[in-house]
């Protein structure tokens, strides 16, 4: 039998917490937003940048262990991870679903008045 660590040690998620909260929009994904180093996470970086607002990116390929403890932390397997308000709002599909419908925006925009 493989035993499993648990990425989301206490003080990861204390840390994520902090992160999270203290930025409107922030992206964990693959690579920057001036590098975006695949296509899901270059997709949703050109969605934010269309609406025109501000927001942090965190490179997931430079910590194994962010990588690990964010799919506990957030109960999503993939990313990008997209979190507005310090709340995790969804990975590549969700976001372009919710900025086709014009959802993305009306969210944004509630999150910047806050």
């Amino acid at each position: 039998m493989i035993k499993m660590e648990i990425a989301l040690s206490p003080e990861l998620k204390t840390t994520l917490d902090k992160v999270v909260t203290s930025h409107k929009v922030i992206v964990f994904m693959k690579g920057t937003k001036d590098f975006p180093q695949c296509g899901f996470s270059n997709t949703v970086v050109s969605i934010l940048k269309a609406v025109n607002v501000p927001f942090e990116t965190v490179n997931i390929l430079e910590n194994e262990i962010l990588r690990q403890g964010l799919k506990e932390y957030s109960q999503w397997p993939t990313f990008p991870q997209l979190y507005i308000d310090g709340e995790f709002f969804g990975g590549c599909d969700i976001t372009v679903d919710a900025y086709k419908s014009g959802e993305l925006q009306e969210i944004l925009e509630k999150a910047s008045l806050s």
